[in-house]
């Protein structure tokens, strides 16, 4: 993917990133109203295509955030297909049928693609990771979540209370759990894939 120019629409995304209210606000006159209609004419209402609207611009702001967007086709194109895609998967949830999803290939190019399925593969892992993080213990879910928003080392020792050498020895621990049982539920999604 490397070698895809980025495209001018890329300003979405980081004024995403940014949490820039002009652009989300942009976003919601520009875009949003294609999405509505679209899922209010496949067995869904206004209040239903909030719901995916609003999904998927939580998972653009946590994928922004974490650098791993960078747009290489329309953003429309490319946020219409993702909220195209998560309704049809939530029909397919509830009606326990098939529900094909047959994107109109010609009008998306191989790059428009592949961001849709990064995006998606962003959002399974980060489900992943926010499952496995709620089995962790209370005092690793607190002591994780101070390394995550506090940069300075001394303020997590002083709010987990203990030496750095402890606090540094339990967020190893909380770590390790946490990573073994990504990896655990990775093998077994890929050998019922199999």
């Amino acid at each position: 993917m490397g070698q895809n120019k980025i495209h001018p629409d890329q300003m979405y995304i980081e004024g995403l990133a940014a949490n820039d209210s002009a652009i989300i606000q942009t976003i919601y006159k520009k875009y949003v109203p294609k999405v509505v209609m679209f899922i209010m004419n496949n067995s869904g209402d206004k209040e239903h295509a909030q719901e995916v609207v609003q999904e998927i611009m939580i998972l653009l702001f946590n994928q922004a955030k974490a650098n791993a967007l960078q747009l290489t086709c329309p953003f429309d194109a490319y946020f219409f297909l993702l909220c195209k895609r998560k309704w049809l998967n939530e029909l397919k949830k509830t009606s326990n049928k098939e529900v094909a999803i047959n994107e109109d290939i010609l009008s998306m190019n191989e790059s428009a693609l592949q961001l849709i399925t990064n995006t998606e593969e962003f959002d399974e892992n980060q489900q992943l990771f926010d499952t496995m993080f709620q089995k962790l213990g209370d005092k690793c879910q607190e002591l994780l979540r101070l390394n995550f928003t506090t940069k300075k080392t001394e303020e997590v020792v002083k709010k987990a209370s203990g030496t750095y050498d402890s606090a540094r020895k339990k967020e190893l621990l909380c770590v390790g759990q946490l990573t073994q049982w990504i990896h655990e539920a990775k093998k077994i999604k890929s050998l019922k894939n199999n």
